[in-house]
C-alpha cells in the first residue's frame, strides 16, 4: 500500500478509505470500553468503595480511572515495539482482545459487599489491562491512519481516528442516557451499570473481524530494520522529538480529559445539575466535538499543522479560567453546553491531528513507538490524573486552582509547539 506520488488511481484511493474506516472502526470500540468506565462511575462506585461521602466514592473510582493510565506508557512501548517490528495488523489485533477480557471482567464483577477487598483489587486490575490495550491502541491506530491517509488531505483523513475516539465517548454517554430513561436509580446502580461493559465486550469481538481484513502498512525491510521498535535507538536518534511531542502531548491529554471524562461529574457536583441534565449536555456537547474533527482536520491541511497547533495553545491559555469559572456558577443548560462546545473547539485544533503530527516526527521503523510512548507518557501523567486532581483539589477546598493548573500545562502546549517545523521531516515521502 505504498505510492510515490499524490495522484492515486481509483482503486488505491477506495483501498485507503477502507483502510482508514476499518482502522478507526477499531478505535471506536476501544475507546468506547475505555470510557464507559467514566460514565457509569457515579452509579457503580459505591458498590466497590463504601463511603457515605459521594466525592470520596468518586475520588476512588477516579483513582482506579487515572491507575488505568498509568500502564499507557508501557503498552505504548509493548505494542509499539510489535507494531515496529512485526506490523501495525497484528499491534492492532492484540489490543482489541486484550479490551475484550478487561471489558467482559469488569461486567461480571462481584461487588464489595460479595467479595470485600477483592471487589475494587479486580477492578483495578481490569482497569490495568484496558490501560495496557489502549497505551497500545493509540500510537499503532494513529500512525497506521497517518500512513494510509492520502497526500494532501492528510489532515482530514487522519482527523477520523479522533471522530471515532469522540465517537467512542458518544456510544459510552449515550448508552447510559438510554438505560437512564429505562432503569430507575436504584437499579442503574445495582446492576445497570453492568450493561455497556457487556456491550463493549460483544463490540470488540465484532472489531476483531473487521481489522483482520486491514492492509499492512509496513514492508518486510522496515520490519527488518536494525532500530525497528527499539527504544534505545528512539532516544539516541530522536529524542528532541519525543520531548517536543510529549511537552504539547501533556497540555492537550489535561484539557481533552477536563473538558469530556471530568465535565459529567463537574456539572453535577460542582455546578449542581442532575445526573440526567448533564449526560444530555455531554451528548450533546460531544457530538458536535466529533464533527468538528474533519473541518479542523481540513483547516489544519491549508493552514498547516505547526499554526492548529500554536491556535490551540494560544487560545487554551486564554480561555480555560474564563469557561470554567463561568460553568462553575451556571445554571442554564443551554449555556453551559455552548460554553462546553466553544471548549472542546479550541480542543479541536489539536486533537484533529494529534496522531499525524506526531507520526511525522519519527521515521517508520520507530514511528509507532514513538507516537504511542510519547503519548502514553504523557497520558498517564496528565490526562489520566485529570479527574484526580480536579476532584482532590475540590475536597481540599481549593478548586479553582485546577483551573490554573491546565492554563500553565496549555502554555506550556504552546511554547512546545514553537519547536515544531514548519514542514514535516518524516511522512512526507516516505508513502
Amino acid at each position: 500500500m505504498t505510492t510515490t506520488t499524490s495522484h492515486y488511481t481509483g482503486e488505491e484511493r477506495s483501498k485507503r478509505i477502507f483502510a482508514i474506516v476499518g482502522a478507526s472502526s477499531g478505535n471506536l470500540v476501544e475507546w468506547f470500553d475505555f470510557y464507559v468506565y467514566a460514565f457509569c462511575a457515579i452509579y457503580f462506585a459505591p458498590a466497590f468503595f463504601p463511603s457515605d461521602n459521594p466525592t470520596v466514592q468518586l475520588v476512588n473510582t477516579a483513582g482506579v480511572f487515572a491507575a488505568g493510565f498509568l500502564m499507557r506508557p508501557i503498552g505504548g512501548w509493548i505494542f509499539g515495539r510489535v507494531a515496529d517490528k512485526h506490523g501495525r495488523k497484528n499491534s492492532m489485533l492484540i489490543s482489541i482482545l486484550m479490551m475484550c477480557f478487561g471489558s467482559l471482567l469488569i461486567a461480571c464483577l462481584p461487588t464489595y459487599k460479595d467479595i470485600g477487598v477483592w471487589a475494587p483489587v479486580l477492578l483495578l486490575f481490569a482497569r490495568l489491562l484496558q490501560g495496557l490495550s489502549v497505551g497500545g491502541e493509540y500510537g499503532t491506530t494513529a500512525t497506521y491512519m497517518s500512513e494510509v491517509a492520502l497526500k494532501g488531505q492528510r489532515g482530514f483523513f487522519a482527523s477520523f481516528q479522533y471522530v471515532t475516539l469522540i465517537g467512542g465517548q458518544l456510544l459510552a454517554v449515550s448508552l447510559v442516557v438510554v438505560l437512564q430513561q429505562f432503569l430507575t436509580e436504584e437499579d442503574l446502580r445495582a446492576y445497570g451499570w453492568r450493561i455497556p461493559f457487556a456491550v463493549g465486550a460483544v463490540a470488540a469481538l465484532i472489531s476483531l473481524f473487521l481489522r483482520r481484513s486491514l492492509k499492512e502498512t509496513t514492508n518486510e525491510e522496515t520490519r527488518a530494520h536494525k532500530d525497528a521498535g527499539s527504544i534505545t535507538a528512539l532516544f539516541r536518534d530522536h529524542k528532541a522529538a519525543f520531548i517536543t511531542v510529549l511537552g504539547y502531548t501533556a497540555g492537550g491529554s489535561l484539557i481533552f480529559y477536563t473538558f469530556t471524562t471530568y465535565m459529567q461529574k463537574y456539572l453535577v457536583n460542582t455546578a449542581g445539575m442532575h445526573a440526567k441534565t448533564a449526560s444530555y449536555i455531554m451528548t450533546g456537547a460531544l457530538f458536535l466535538y466529533m464533527c468538528m474533527q474533519p473541518l479542523f482536520g481540513m483547516l489544519a491541511d491549508k493552514i498547516g499543522r505547526r499554526n492548529s497547533m500554536l491556535w490551540f495553545g494560544a487560545l487554551g491559555t486564554l480561555f480555560t479560567v474564563p469557561i470554567l469559572l463561568s460553568l462553575k456558577s451556571i445554571s442554564s443548560p443551554f449555556l453551559a453546553f455552548v460554553l462546553i462546545t466553544l471548549a472542546l473547539a479550541i480542543v479541536s485544533f489539536y486533537t484533529s491531528i494529534s496522531g499525524l503530527v506526531k507520526a511525522e516526527m519519527f521515521p517508520p521503523e520507530v514511528r509507532a513507538l514513538g507516537v504511542g510512548l510519547a503519548y502514553a507518557v504523557a497520558n498517564a501523567i496528565f490526562g489520566g490524573s485529570a479527574e484526580f486532581v480536579a476532584l482532590s483539589l475540590k475536597a481540599g477546598g481549593m478548586e479553582n486552582a485546577f483551573y490554573w493548573y491546565v492554563t500553565a500545562m496549555m502554555a506550556v502546549a504552546f511554547l512546545f509547539s514553537l519547536r515544531l517545523p514548519k514542514q514535516a521531516k518524516y511522512l512526507h515521502h516516505d508513502l
